[in-house]
């Protein structure tokens, strides 16, 4: 780190000082006001891994997310004069002002000054050289318990880059909101990609760090018995417990109610159909121009830092409004509701549903639901088809999962 960089961390580790108002011992932080619930994530509870940074070069790999006690990760060990030698980015960029699909690119945190490496864009996965001296990995970030959410992605990567370079590698464990049920086709590995790299369920039922514990057991890296992987727990968390996201995971899922019902409609990405990007209500709307029958009508445009070029730009369409859903049934809901997906391929047909670049099919994880529409079969046949295959998979989940 240069002269000019090393200033700027230390002017903001006293910037940093007087805003914890200069508490000395991390773990007397107080929470600032509706941030924190019952549930503690395994960032709060400093303790149980700041021993492992202390006189440790380590990198970070987080977004926004990364947060304890209302404040940012970072931030924090800086703070506690944790040699944070450079931070990974994942989609959407270490700040999360980076909308949807656009390559994330290396520079310099403003605020900070550290070194920031993209794992969105040219490379996903950190190089022998970007790991150079690195003694600790840590990864925090806030998962949304979805097969196509890229986070998990960039988890395997990181896990295989740590792996390869004999670095450890701490995950710090967050609250899966989508946590207490399984449900979806399992994945079929011919159609990997970074929207699903392994055999799971659309919606698997695990926190990302018994996933990472999953990830490592089922040989899913490269040299996974080499890895040395810690995964910090969580306190008053169980699979069933009600989370409220502090901060948005990601610019489209800006709430509780987008995030339920992501795994139910993120489909229509591959399809002919708006899911409300462009809007202000992203993943509570579905529709495209001509639609007949709906409730609602929207018109999508550019949201710098959220969605540049949404489908249907600057296009009236009309469709349905999911905000009316009330919270309280899709916080009790246990299975994927895939009426929305049914209904709207009755609309349009085969020629006009799925887009060119069988994107649809990577999303769904297979042939089989596109097969299942294209063949008329009723919902229930569809589902009886891939339950085989989520039995399956929840027998060897159960060997990772750390909390009821």
């Amino acid at each position: 780190m240069n002269r000019f960089n090393k200033r700027i961390q230390i002017i903001f580790i006293l910037i940093m000082a007087i805003v914890f108002n200069g508490i000395a011992q991390s773990d007397t932080l107080e929470p600032n006001p509706g941030i924190l619930d019952t549930i503690t994530p395994a960032a709060d509870l400093p303790k149980t891994y700041l021993p492992f940074l202390y006189d440790k070069e380590i990198a970070v790999i987080t977004n926004q997310t990364g947060r304890i006690k209302g404040h940012h990760l970072v931030d924090f060990l800086l703070y506690e004069n944790i040699n944070v030698a450079k931070i990974f980015a994942p989609e959407h960029g270490f700040r999360g002002d980076a909308s949807d699909g656009t390559e994330v690119q290396n520079g310099r945190d403003i605020l900070t000054g550290l070194q920031v490496l993209s794992i969105y864009g040219k490379k996903k996965k950190p190089s022998e050289q970007d790991l150079q001296d690195i003694e600790v990995l840590v990864f925090d970030i806030q998962d949304v318990g979805v097969r196509f959410y890229t986070y998990i992605s960039s988890l395997t990567y990181v896990m295989e880059a740590a792996a390869e370079n004999d670095i450890p590698i701490i995950v710090l464990d967050r609250p899966n909101p989508n946590a207490h049920y399984i449900d979806g086709p399992v994945l079929d590995t011919a159609f990997s990609s970074f929207v699903g790299m392994h055999p799971v369920p659309v919606v698997y039922g695990m926190t990302i760090g018994e996933y990472a514990r999953m990830v490592k057991g089922e040989g899913w890296i490269n040299k996974s018995d080499k890895l040395d992987l810690t995964v910090v727990p969580m306190e008053n968390y169980t699979h069933d417990s009600i989370y409220t996201l502090p901060v948005a995971p990601s610019p489209n899922l800006p709430d509780n109610k987008s995030i339920y019902l992501y795994p139910w409609i993120c489909y229509f990405e591959g399809a002919n159909v708006s899911v409300g990007r462009g809007t202000g209500a992203p993943f509570r709307l579905i529709g495209f121009p001509g639609f007949v029958g709906g409730d609602t009508t929207f018109t999508p445009h550019p949201i710098p830092g959220k969605s540049e070029s949404p489908p249907f730009l600057n296009e009236q369409c009309n469709g349905i409004n999911l905000k009316k859903i009330p919270l309280e049934e899709l916080e009790n809901a246990t299975k994927i509701d895939w009426t929305y997906v049914w209904d709207m391929y009755k609309v349009l047909g085969e020629e006009k549903f799925f887009l060119e670049n069988n994107y649809f099919d990577l999303l769904a994880g297979s042939k089989l639901l596109r097969t299942a529409l294209i063949q008329g079969w009723s919902i229930e046949r569809f589902k009886s088809e891939y339950q085989p295959d989520v039995d399956a998979f929840k027998k060897i989940r159960k060997k990772y999962v750390m909390y009821e």
